[in-house]
């Protein structure tokens, strides 16, 4: 794939919008995270309500875990980066997810789960996403999904750019192992080699955002002005048009990509 120039973009690439800086958080039996989506500086991103990321090697900010807790009317997506979490809920549903592995639980009407670590010292490592349910959906019966990482398609398009493919389907085919979600989410984790490059098309109608795991990269807008430097641990909000086009810095970077439909639907939290 030749890589991506500042002169050969098109006007309709999705600029950087918005950059935001999670906030220092705690959550569940006293879990230390940030919290990028669902606190005061961006409340939602319809469709969805909140994007926390865990990230300690310190057992004392995670080993209490998410102890019993209720969840209703949207969906929860649990994608470890690093470590053992153990899900169990009242629906009879148990497993690990580790390392590069996704949980995806509708809660819908209704149902209680716990979290709990399954390792007492190193790196845990994860990003929990949750994406509402349009408003037909929010009485049906719970589901819940386990992915491993050997059920994550891995798509190479060149020496320097590898796409992990979690939901949704790449402009080349390549579809990961959730499907048949409300909101047709597209959930992409990239890594890139220095000065490597990453063009995808997004329905020009989803809301989209990316969240910066290890190095540094460039979101190329519409003009050269417009062009966007987001670091490790930003979180950009994409302008809406029909791509992404994005560059990195060297020596590597990794990086999510989400969108999905919006609902344009009322929330209310309780």
């Amino acid at each position: 794939m030749k890589p991506a120039t500042h002169d050969d973009r098109q006007c309709y690439n999705r600029s950087a919008r918005r950059l935001v800086r999670g906030v220092a958080t705690s959550d569940g039996a006293g879990v230390n995270l940030t919290r990028l989506i669902g606190g005061r500086e961006l409340g939602m991103l319809d469709p969805f309500l909140l994007l926390d990321h865990f990230d300690s090697d310190k057992p004392d900010d995670y080993i209490a875990g998410f102890p019993p807790h209720p969840h209703r009317g949207f969906e929860t997506v649990t994608y470890m980066l690093a470590g053992r979490m153990r899900h169990r809920d009242n629906a009879g549903h148990e497993g690990v997810i580790e390392n590069g592995g996704v949980q995806w639980m509708t809660a819908a009407r209704g149902i209680i789960h716990s979290e709990m670590p399954e390792q007492e010292e190193g790196l845990m490592s994860g990003l929990q996403l949750w994406v509402n349910l349009p408003s037909h959906k929010k009485m049906a019966a719970p589901e819940y999904h386990e992915y491993n990482a050997e059920m994550i398609a891995v798509e190479h398009r060149d020496h320097a750019c590898s796409i992990a493919v979690i939901a949704g389907r790449t402009s080349l085919g390549t579809m990961g192992p959730v499907t048949g979600r409300a909101v047709n989410p597209l959930y992409l984790d990239i890594s890139l080699e220095g000065n490597g490059s990453f063009i995808e098309p997004i329905p020009i109608s989803y809301n989209a955002f990316i969240y910066v795991l290890e190095g540094k990269i460039t979101v190329l807008g519409e003009r050269n002005e417009q062009d966007a430097v987001v670091e490790k641990g930003d979180l950009a909000i994409l302008d809406h048009g029909h791509r992404v086009q994005i560059i990195s810095e060297p020596p590597t970077a990794r990086f999510i990509l989400v969108a999905g439909e919006p609902l344009n639907e009322s929330v209310a939290r309780l």
